[in-house]
């Protein structure tokens, strides 16, 4: 059974990570010859003062 996790910074709408979890799902049916039933996909919602990238906090750059 496939389960994929996907991290983002927060903000995406539902409809967004719904459309992503119908896209990655349907991949993986295709490539991996499981089926949607078997496929799990969890998104994991980061605020953007506990993310950083170049050792900078995403909340900081954003403020710029």
């Amino acid at each position: 059974m496939p389960v994929v996790r996907i991290t983002l910074i927060a903000g995406r709408s539902p409809e967004q990570k719904r459309k992503a979890a119908e896209a990655v799902t349907q991949a993986l049916a295709e490539h991996l010859n499981s089926t949607p039933s078997q496929t799990q996909v969890i998104f994991e919602d980061v605020s953007p003062e506990n993310w950083a990238i170049e050792g900078k906090l995403i909340s900081d750059t954003r403020k710029k």
